[in-house]
């Protein structure tokens, strides 16, 4: 865990923290608002439902984990939609967990990487008429694996919002090994 929260580090999280996983509970509540496809993704993605998998394939793979680490992206907001932080928060957070995700694939080889949002690996996914390109090293949300974010954070002693005007996004990384 040590060397995961160097990487954190090294990778410009504002924040980081050991995970509860006995708090990793996919509900289907979760992903009901998936299905809703507010964010467009919904049967577009390989990494989004229904492609991702189901929720007792997301809670199998969870249930093979022995420890994980949250790492969160923080930034200030000028007003309550600001989307244009909002998105700007996004693309770094985004970033920096492609990369983190990377070294830890390549320390723990079975790790789960889940980020926030949808895969944004390539400009346009191929789903659902081609297979994904880069299957390896496609990244699929907590949200799509039924997860409860804040409630994650909170039973992980993380907080989930850091005060006024501020917005926080949220991924994390899995080890089955001990």
């Amino acid at each position: 865990m040590e060397r995961l929260m160097t990487l954190a580090r090294e990778n410009g999280f504002t924040h980081w923290g050991a995970a509860n996983l006995s708090a990793f509970q996919p509900l289907a509540s979760v992903r009901a608002m998936c299905a809703a496809d507010r964010c467009g993704q919904y049967g577009k993605n390989w990494a989004c439902p229904p492609a991702c998998g189901s929720l007792a394939q997301a809670a199998a793979a969870i249930a093979r984990c022995r420890r994980g680490l949250l790492v969160q992206t923080t930034g200030p907001l000028t007003h309550p939609l600001d989307y244009p932080a909002m998105e700007s928060l996004a693309r770094q957070h985004k970033k920096s967990f492609q990369g983190f995700a990377r070294q830890a694939r390549l320390l723990h080889p079975d790790c789960l990487a889940l980020t926030a949002g949808a895969c944004t690996l390539c400009a346009r996914c191929t789903c659902p008429t081609r297979p994904c390109r880069y299957p390896s090293k496609r990244l699929t949300s907590m949200e799509a694996y039924g997860l409860w974010v804040s409630d994650i954070c909170q039973k992980s002693g993380l907080p989930y919002n850091y005060g006024p005007q501020t917005l926080t996004y949220t991924s994390c990384v899995l080890i089955a090994e001990e």
